[in-house]
């Protein structure tokens, strides 16, 4: 099986009717078979065994034969299936998918990061995947490709979609309390629509700016921009609110201000808002120059 003449789907879903019906075959012929002995041969209409035979060659040896062929064709279809998935095509467009608690952000080869996966109608893509906390895992359905996506592990996994279109990528791996909002999206465009996509958003990533920085860091996978509550707060009009907090096992009430966002960045666990729980990692990667952008864009952000 020559892996470039074939998608994940066309590899996936022939072993799995193959296969699915095999065993819908079996478990029909099998429950008939018994249903017509339990009636035929019944105590009531035969209360002694009449037969005299001690066993039959032929019987056995297909009964032997014809499994061993079925299970062979199984595990050859399905390895050569895997090996499809495992083989990457060599014009295969490159994003690295970083899997965070709870969030999904995708960086392509100019360095645009993303929290949706752009990709072109039609041409490969090669995701490999990057963990930066516990075991996640990268499933989309529509393409049947799932993966686990371990810490200091390197994988990938790779995908043509034939036609444009939007499409679920789920976490399929729990990996903790917000593990089911951890959603994201496939968007299949046409190439130059990609093209044109990847030039503008390459032309942003340069400007920079808080909500860029937001997306880049996973942040928007806890926190909403409309007010909807998630694993965190909203940052929706949060700049100048007064919010309870818990701190060192107190409650006390303070002003979100430029002091309380770098604390809460640098040291998260330090003032807990009160009704979520402290899950936030440190952002010791974030400049202060970075902090500054969020700053401005969560005062803007009414």
């Amino acid at each position: 099986m020559d892996p470039n003449l074939y998608t994940t789907t066309r590899a996936v879903d022939p072993v799995f009717i193959w296969i699915f019906g095999v065993s819908l075959v079996l478990l029909l012929g099998i429950t008939a078979t018994m249903v017509g002995f339990v009636i035929r041969y019944r105590r009531s209409r035969a209360p002694e065994p009449t037969s005299q035979a001690a066993s039959n060659i032929w019987l056995e040896i297909i009964w032997t034969a014809l499994p061993t062929i079925i299970v062979m064709a199984m595990f050859y279809y399905g390895w050569a299936g895997y090996l499809t998935l495992r083989n990457v095509p060599k014009d295969a467009l490159e994003v690295t998918a970083t899997a965070r608690m709870w969030s999904w952000s995708f960086t392509y080869a100019n360095g645009k990061t993303s929290p949706t996966l752009y990709v072109p109608v039609g041409k490969p893509v090669l995701v490999h995947l990057v963990s930066e906390d516990v075991i996640h895992g990268f499933y989309v359905p529509a393409f049947r490709v799932k993966h686990d996506v371990v810490p200091g592990m390197k994988n990938h996994v790779w995908f043509v979609a034939d036609k444009p279109g939007t499409y679920d990528l789920f976490c399929s791996v729990y990996c903790g309390l917000g593990h089911s909002g951890m959603v994201s999206t496939v968007v299949a465009v046409p190439e130059a629509e990609f093209q044109a996509w990847l030039a503008k958003a390459e032309k942003e990533e340069n400007q920079g700016g808080g909500r860029a920085l937001l997306e880049k860091n996973g942040c928007l996978g806890c926190h909403s921009l409309d007010g909807s509550r998630k694993v965190g707060p909203s940052f929706k009009g949060i700049w100048g609110r007064n919010v309870t907090v818990m701190t060192g096992g107190a409650e006390r009430t303070i002003t979100v201000d430029e002091e309380y966002v770098k604390r809460s960045i640098r040291e998260p666990g330090a003032d807990v808002v009160k009704g979520y729980p402290p899950v936030m990692p440190p952002y010791s990667a974030l400049s202060d120059k970075d902090i500054e952008e969020i700053m401005d864009f969560l005062k803007d952000l009414k």
